[in-house]
């Protein structure tokens, strides 16, 4: 099957890769041949001539794949949005060439896991937002959000930019969810969200024992991702989903 899926964020930090990498060391299990972009990525380190993207070394270790310069094409120094850090830098974010690098990506891989900087809103050059990336690659996306105070607001503005812009939203996934001690807010907001956008929930995630992003470590995320997420409704099937109790 060439397929994909775009992981967006209602904010940055939220948790799209450990989403992400989740999902792509599931699918690999499955013995799915599974390819990870992250197109754009800001706050890299190294020198200049070969900054790393430390979200899509991850992903590249989690998926096991090659071609780190099809994985991760356009890459910033500083921590800002990348239209910002592009001006900062003297660089563009090349649209044209992340989409020739996803579409090479595809005659090597079977499903790409495609990450996104920041929300949909984030600019990437003028006129031109992620939201606008996720419509030229023909992705579907999956929106990953806190659950706690604030989740309401911040999730239905995410699936309301996707959905004007006539996007498919296929579900929404809660991270770092507390299994002991959760708030009101964590336990009724879920159902809330779902009641008012008609979004499946697809599942949260609590911490991950043992994960170490820095150092390319996933502790328990597969065997977590895969009782707590229901990875169908990611892949295409029902969209029945109901809020997770």
């Amino acid at each position: 099957m060439k397929a994909g899926i775009f992981i967006t964020g209602t904010d940055t930090d939220v948790g799209k890769t450990v989403v992400a990498a989740g999902l792509a060391l599931v699918l690999r299990d499955r013995g799915i041949k599974v390819g990870v972009m992250k197109p754009v990525a800001t706050g890299c380190y190294g020198g200049d001539t070969r900054l790393i993207s430390q979200d899509a070394a991850f992903l590249m270790e989690a998926a096991q794949n090659e071609y780190p310069l099809l994985t991760s094409p356009s890459r910033f120094r500083n921590p800002l949005s990348p239209s910002v850090a592009a001006t900062l830098e003297k660089k563009e974010v090349d649209v044209p060439q992340i989409l020739k690098s996803y579409r090479e990506l595809q005659k090597h891989y079977d499903f790409i896991i495609v990450e996104g900087v920041g929300g949909l809103m984030v600019p990437l050059k003028q006129d031109y937002y992620v939201a606008n990336l996720i419509r030229d690659m023909g992705l579907p996306l999956v929106i990953v959000s806190y659950a706690g105070l604030g989740a309401i607001n911040h999730t239905l503005l995410t699936v309301d930019a996707a959905t004007i812009r006539g996007l498919e939203v296929r579900g929404i996934i809660f991270n770092r969810v507390s299994v002991t001690n959760y708030s009101l807010a964590e336990l009724t907001n879920p159902r809330v969200i779902h009641d008012l956008s008609g979004v499946p929930i697809l599942g949260s995630l609590p911490d991950i024992d043992g994960l170490n992003m820095d150092n390319c470590q996933f502790g328990k995320l597969k065997e977590v991702f895969q009782e707590r997420i229901r990875i169908d409704k990611i892949l295409g099937g029902p969209k029945n989903a109901a809020p997770i109790q």
